[in-house]
């Protein structure tokens, strides 16, 4: 099986962090999880080093003839006279490679650069916030909404800025090999293999007085509680006791912190442990049903296709074809079909 390769346009002055995340989630090594694992491709205009961010050179051997020809064409991050002047010809190898069917992912101010070839018109896209006020003028025929941390249009994938980047690399891995081997590739990375919320969380508040206890006030006990007991019934005024807090005064704090409501980010959490359990166990829909939470087949297969757009079948069909590898770690030999990526 031949590899998916994944090619990383660099252009000059392009910020560093957003550069290497594609790196290290792509271009390292991870056979023990998936074999072949992906490709990379470090691609510019002209052969030889780039000079990026912090005047360090980056080694760009291929060209944006072979962008075009990869699999996925990841525009990354560039810098504030890239995004007043797109190159042309960087512009018309996305578009060109966009033509092919290649799938298309923008880190944060990349997304100028889809915009310029025209791939976001009448889409939604979301880009860093401090970016929000800019790309509007600049292109208004693109839904661009700044509170996500990052949009999966299909073909078309764009994320907010710096950390949001390790989020959308690491829902790619997860979309073409599943939640089991991402959540591998997160803990290698030491970060979370999936961040609640968008980016409402991060933007700068409008001042107004606040208590102390508000400032250092946390979610996470209560989140950590709730996951460990996904099979109960978790109500919000269950949920607002654990926190001694009353239900009106949760419901705000959780929407001000994770950008959704406490229900949603239970449905979100339990889909979660589902596509886990049916990648790596051999349960039945109705015990995995009972386990994360939906109490009957019907449900699970109800809400599971609702959030996912695929039965829990086809999912475990996609994503059961692995093989143990040592420590027993599953080795996947497949990447997923279609219907799931799409």
């Amino acid at each position: 099986m031949s590899r998916h390769v994944v090619a990383v346009a660099v252009t000059d002055g392009a910020p560093v962090f957003e550069l290497a995340v594609p790196c290290e989630v792509f271009g390292i090594d991870r056979s023990d999880l998936v074999d072949p694992w992906y490709e990379l491709r470090l691609c510019a205009a002209e052969p030889g080093p780039v000079r990026v961010a912090s005047g360090l050179q980056v080694p760009a051997p291929h060209s944006l003839d072979e962008l075009v020809a990869a699999d996925t064409v990841i525009v990354g991050a560039c810098s504030r006279q890239i995004r007043l002047a797109p190159p042309a010809d960087l512009v018309d190898a996305v578009r060109a490679a966009y033509e092919k069917g290649r799938r298309i992912v923008a880190l944060c101010t990349g997304a100028y650069i889809l915009a310029a070839a025209g791939l976001l018109d009448g889409r939604r896209a979301t880009l860093h916030w401090m970016n929000s006020a800019d790309v509007a003028g600049r292109f208004p025929g693109v839904e661009f909404d700044t509170r996500a941390l990052y949009i999966d249009d299909g073909d078309i994938l764009t994320s907010a800025g710096t950390g949001a980047t390790i989020d959308l690399c690491l829902h790619v891995v997860r979309s073409d090999h599943g939640a089991a081997v991402a959540n591998e590739v997160a803990r290698r990375m030491v970060v979370p293999p999936h961040r609640e919320g968008g980016q409402t969380q991060y933007t700068t508040p409008l001042p107004r007085p606040r208590l102390a206890s508000e400032r250092i006030d946390s979610l996470a006990p209560i989140l950590e509680w709730a996951r460990a007991r996904l099979h109960e019934p978790l109500t919000v005024p269950r949920l607002a006791r654990r926190a001694h807090l009353s239900e009106r005064t949760f419901a705000r704090r959780f929407h001000d912190h994770l950008g959704t409501t406490p229900l949603q980010w239970l449905l979100q959490e339990r889909v979660r442990l589902a596509q886990e359990l049916l990648e790596t166990t051999e349960e039945t829909v109705e015990s995995i049903a009972a386990r994360a939470g939906f109490g009957t087949g019907a449900n699970l297969r109800h809400h599971f296709r609702r959030v996912t757009s695929v039965s829990p079948h086809n999912y475990r069909q996609a994503f059961r074809r692995r093989e143990p590898s040592i420590g027993g770690v599953e080795r996947g030999n497949e990447t997923a079909n279609a219907q799931i990526q799409r």
